[in-house]
């Protein structure tokens, strides 16, 4: 997967469509990513015996990767990912300006 935790996206597909936020969690083997303060939902929770309350949650769903690109940290520009082999290691790097991310 070419995101990675850390990385700083931008929702271009669904209902968050515009949103920007920090990849939280990436999930490779669905190919999904969480996203802060993206793709909230609420859900009712039902209290338990006396010692939890019931109230209202909002949890944050994982987005598909289709639906999230990058924006590259040195020109600020929504980008692709590339990859280059700099002495043996191979480095993720922006289709747009080339610099290494």
């Amino acid at each position: 997967m070419k995101l990675i935790k850390g990385d700083e996206v931008k929702v271009v597909a669904g209902k968050d469509k515009g949103k920007t936020g920090k990849v939280e969690v990436s999930y490779s083997k669905t190919n999904k990513v969480l996203v802060a303060g993206v793709n909230e939902y609420k859900r009712h929770q039902k209290g338990g015996m006396g010692n939890t309350r019931s109230e209202i949650i909002t949890i944050t769903k994982p987005l598909p990767v289709a639906n999230v690109q990058l924006i590259c940290p040195k020109c600020k520009k929504l980008t692709r990912v590339g990859y280059k082999m700099e002495k043996g290691v191979k480095v993720r790097v922006c289709r747009k300006c080339g610099k290494e991310i």
